[in-house]
């Protein structure tokens, strides 16, 4: 029970982190644009990674050519990440970006976990599940609408 405490506070500070990130990133494609700001960000983010990465002397990071390459793909989302909600944020507010954000990102949750697809464990969706699914979408719809 106490691990799970430590997961669902650590999940909810990744939300805060998003919730935070997205109008930031936001403010910062409308006043420079969306390539400058997603290059600032990124380049923020390799500093800092890079720092910890330099006190346990690169780790594993000699191994990436271990890794699949279409896990490699994943930075290149993230910029498509930040390229939506540079778009969706001024148009809709952060509400109800995120709110989409959150919706897309349960579908291909799904997706992955009910056909154990990139390698991870087979979760079949199961009625609760789904009903789960369909409660938060119907939410979605109600914050966007």
């Amino acid at each position: 029970m106490q691990n799970l405490v430590w997961v669902v506070v650590i999940g909810l500070l990744g939300g805060v982190a998003v919730g935070l990130q997205d109008p930031l990133s936001s403010l910062m494609s409308e006043r420079i644009g969306p390539l400058e700001s997603t290059f600032i960000i990124h380049l923020g983010g390799a500093v800092l990674s890079f720092l910890p990465l330099l006190a346990v002397r690169g780790g594993n990071l000699s191994q990436w050519r271990s890794v699949p390459w279409y896990a490699l793909v994943s930075g290149a989302l993230g910029i498509l990440l930040f390229a939506t909600l540079s778009y969706t944020i001024p148009r809709i507010g952060v509400t109800s970006a995120v709110t989409l954000l959150i919706a897309g990102q349960l579908a291909a949750s799904v997706a992955l976990d009910h056909f154990g697809l990139l390698g991870l464990d087979l979760r079949a969706l199961d009625p609760g599940r789904l009903l789960g699914i369909v409660i938060v979408c119907l939410g979605a719809w109600l914050v966007v609408r």
